[in-house]
């Protein structure tokens, strides 16, 4: 009787269609290609800046009452003035310049508001402690996109202006900062492209020895990229999206495309070595690589996807940019990577060593694996203490809010901020607002606005603080009612700022919001300004992170289960992930906050750690773990279906993959890596920990660790409660029932 043919499983009808309809397959990758490139090329143009705002929080909807009853908010940019020749702020001809520039500046149609240290009665909050320079603050209204976008024009009309010879002007402020830092990202962007492509193409051919398996590997990396582009151009029509999330998409769109091609060509040679014909061997290429590459892909986009957890629009950008680039790499490696493959993928092919044939058992990586499993213990014991060696500085982490020290030091916002924090006793653009509705008017409001004022001027860190009723220091009143003071003034709603002191602002400025927020005061207020709305989103931040590491988990965990059958795999595949964050998590400490490497990294290290980047690069690096756990387990599994031998299937499996994941992580890395040549200290974090993360997974957890493991746990590795295993037969994510072990070792696991 002829075979039975294989079951025409939905990957097998993918890789049938790349097989024999290989030129429509192109033709559509192609237009899709230019598409793709024609609608990314806008992409930059439609992404948003972002505020470190948590919409909902009492700092937002204290700015909403500013705006509404007040007509204010809290100014987002400073013009920094300096009296020049020996002169000082109260010289009558830097007076009159200087409020000639403010009223420049309030007629600027962005402006909302303005104030300076001469028009509101030479207040000590604006002016420094020598009498050299002075502040006029300003409020854009508006989005940040809006609002930055008339920074620049504005900044250069001021930085340029002529200033009669009397004083110099520099520019600064909040969103100044924020511009620079866009400014700065977007450079890193073209620079780490321009770097990145030549660099890693290069790497491919070394690494394929075929200049053609490399221009085909590098095609998915770059439609990856567009196609991203493209899909988050797309979701602006709907909701914000951030400009840094063009980072990502640059990065993980080279990235996991690469990957992916890896596993697809490696697979490709391997059966055209095994005597299948290109069509045969394309087919097969697609139901075997085909489906690990799904896995990996899942889980990756499982990993950002749980950012969705968090209400905030930053961190939601990165999970769009994210699941773009898993469906886009992965459907450049499982569909089009396969036609291009049926096409010319005897240009790809080369003599293959025995690690991809049938004969495993030759070579190096079988033979390193055997190793470890013989003495698991003695190897696996230090990789372990060496692991949690490297992230112990973890356990001295400080999170605090980010300030102009994340630009380097030659950018002109930061000198300007740097300046203000040297010389200035307080900062106004960093004043807290107090707002509160429903007060009433008359007399006795007045009298219990001057008592309130008076108790928060009492606080430590407080500068001054200043109200309808005047302004006050250490429970006195410093200052008479003045027209200043009529901006507090509005029917019915209660506005006061208390302004800090640089000595506050420069240590744990979270309690002295949290301090104001609990003084006993007269109405039911809300506390606002940057200071507050950083601690809100950091709180709402490490609210929801419990939330959003518990749905990684457990998502990773059940689709892990779902390839392999197992309960004690996706167990050690998490235990392991986490051990290669450590080492992350330890890095990020021990250079960015605490200041090592910081000449060679060029930044400025300042004690504290601003927490969204690092649970952004959580979710990236626990994503990519599990990347490179599927793609071993599903070699191990191939292997442990066949031969019921868990040392062999172990060994053949790691055998089989290690090289290429060995090559990916490098390339991987590398890609990461190069944002660590970049300006903005964020950008740098992730390129260091990624590229850390990436290559200590690769090189130390899945070559020492796993392997150990596997022996130590031994058959047990494969067993599951009798319950989940008639689930996993029912529902497991399997394209072809899998090969049977033997029957004695199936009898043992489900012992």
């Amino acid at each position: 009787m002829p075979a039975a043919s294989p079951p025409l499983t939905p990957l097998r009808r993918l890789g049938t269609l790349a097989a024999t309809r290989r030129r429509a397959v192109l033709i559509a990758g192609a237009l899709l290609f230019v598409l793709a490139a024609a609608i990314g090329a806008g992409a930059m143009n439609a992404l948003s800046l972002s505020r470190f705002e948590s919409p909902g929080s009492p700092s937002y909807r204290a700015g909403e009452i500013l705006e509404r009853e007040f007509g204010q908010n809290s100014p987002n940019y400073v013009l920094l003035l300096t009296a020049r020749d020996g002169t000082t702020i109260d010289d009558p001809a830097v007076s009159a310049e200087a409020t000639a520039i403010e009223s420049e500046l309030a007629a600027q149609d962005a402006v909302t508001t303005t104030g300076s240290y001469w028009s509101r009665d030479h207040t000590p909050t604006l002016a420094s402690t020598d009498g050299t320079q002075a502040l006029v603050v300003a409020w854009l209204a508006g989005s940040a996109t809006e609002a930055r976008e008339q920074l620049e024009p504005i900044s250069a009309h001021f930085l340029d202006r002529d200033n009669g010879g009397v004083l110099t002007v520099q520019a600064g402020g909040q969103d100044e900062i924020f511009r620079q830092v866009g400014e700065e990202s977007a450079r890193d962007f073209i620079r780490a492209e321009l770097v990145v492509v030549p660099v890693v193409l290069l790497l491919l051919v070394w690494a394929y020895r075929r200049w053609s398996a490399a221009a085909l590997t590098m095609g998915v990396g770059i439609f990856s990229v567009l196609a991203t582009l493209a899909i988050l151009r797309g979701v602006t029509a709907f909701t914000e999206v951030s400009t840094f999330a063009a980072n990502l998409a640059l990065v993980l769109g080279l990235g996991l495309g690469i990957d992916y091609s890896l596993f697809v060509i490696a697979r490709f040679r391997e059966e055209s070595a095994a005597g299948r014909a290109r069509p045969a061997a394309v087919i097969r290429t697609v139901e075997t690589a085909g489906r690990t590459v799904l896995f990996s892909g899942i889980t990756v986009a499982a990993s950002l996807a749980a950012l969705f957890a968090f209400p905030f629009p930053f961190l939601r950008s990165f999970a769009y940019a994210g699941i773009a680039v898993v469906l886009t790499a992965a459907f450049g490696a499982v569909v089009l990577l396969p036609a291009a493959l049926a096409a010319a993928g005897h240009r790809t092919l080369r003599p293959v060593p025995t690690a991809a044939t049938g004969e495993v058992s030759e070579g190096r990586w079988y033979r390193m694996a055997l190793r470890v499993m013989r003495r698991p213990l003695l190897y696996g014991g230090p990789a372990l203490i060496l692991l949690l060696a490297l992230g112990a500085p973890f356990l001295g982490a400080n999170f605090g809010l980010p300030d102009e020290r994340v630009l380097p030091a030659s950018a002109s916002a930061r000198v300007t901020q740097e300046q203000i924090g040297t010389n200035f006793p307080a900062e106004e653009t960093d004043a807290l607002q107090i707002v509160a509705t429903g007060v009433g008017e008359g007399p006795e409001v007045t009298q219990r606005i001057e008592e309130y004022a008076q108790r928060l001027s009492q606080i430590p860190g407080v500068f001054q603080v200043d109200a309808l009723t005047g302004s006050y220091r250490d429970g006195s009143r410093t200052a008479e009612p003045s027209a200043s003071s009529e901006r507090f003034a509005a029917p019915d709603a209660l506005w006061i700022t208390v302004v800090p002191g640089q000595d506050a602002l420069a240590g744990d400025i979270t309690a002295l919001v949290s301090e104001v927020r609990a003084t006993d005061a007269p109405y039911d207020v809300l506390v606002g300004g940057f200071p507050a709305a950083m601690t809100d989103f950091r709180s709402a931040l490490l609210d929801r992170l419990p939330l959003v590491i518990a749905l990684i988990l457990i998502v990773t965990f059940v689709i892990l289960f779902l390839m392999t059958g197992s309960v004690l795999i996706p167990a050690k595949a998490t235990v392991a992930n986490i051990l290669s964050l450590t080492v992350m998590f330890g890095a990020l400490v021990w250079i960015f906050q605490d200041g090592h490497l910081s000449g060679l990294l060029d930044f400025t290290a300042t004690g504290r750690m601003e927490p969204s980047i690092p649970i952004l690069m959580f979710c990236i690096a626990y994503g990519l773990s599990m990347d490179y756990e599927v793609f071993i387990m599903a070699r191990v599994k191939d292997e442990w279906d066949r031969t019921g031998d868990n040392t062999r299937a172990v060994a053949a499996g790691i055998q089989r993959s290690a090289p290429l994941i060995t090559a990916a992580a490098g390339i991987l890395a590398l890609t990461f890596a190069a944002y660590a040549t970049g300006q903005v200290v964020f950008l740098k974090q992730l390129g260091v920990g990624m590229a850390l993360a990436v290559l200590v997974d690769a090189l130390l957890i899945r070559t020492v660790l796993v392997p150990a493991f596997m022996r130590l746990a031994g058959e047990a590795n494969w067993w599951a409660p009798p319950a989940l295993r008639r689930l996993h037969d029912r529902i497991g994510l399997s394209e072809a029932p899998p090969a049977q072990a033997p029957a004695e070792a199936r009898e043992r696991v489900a012992g």
